[in-house]
């Protein structure tokens, strides 16, 4: 199993608005259809984390979703309002060995 891990280091004051437009994501099926999924913010560290955690049984899966899920019109329209909360991001590709 693989765990995708990608981190939206968010703009002061922006967290509220983000994590609406990712829970209006999860409602519409925007996110992958991932094995496991959580969606965490920072409780300590760098402050205005949003982090979304999948796991995917294969990185064919989530290459999958990375072609077909990004290319649809509700994918874009979405995204062009999120990214303007954030400003940066990190994507972390983990493997489960236990």
């Amino acid at each position: 199993m693989y765990i995708v891990r990608d981190t939206m280091f968010l703009k002061f004051g922006h967290f509220r608005d983000a994590r609406t437009l990712v829970e209006d994501a999860e409602k519409r099926n925007l996110l992958p259809k991932a094995v496991s999924q959580r969606i965490l913010s920072d409780f300590t560290g760098h402050s205005y984390r949003l982090i979304l955690e999948q796991g995917f049984n294969t990185l064919a899966e989530y290459e999958e979703f990375l072609h077909a899920g990004l290319a649809t019109y509700e994918w874009k329209q979405w995204y062009e309002q999120f990214k303007q909360h954030v400003e940066r991001s990190e994507r972390e590709i983990l493997k489960v060995v236990k």
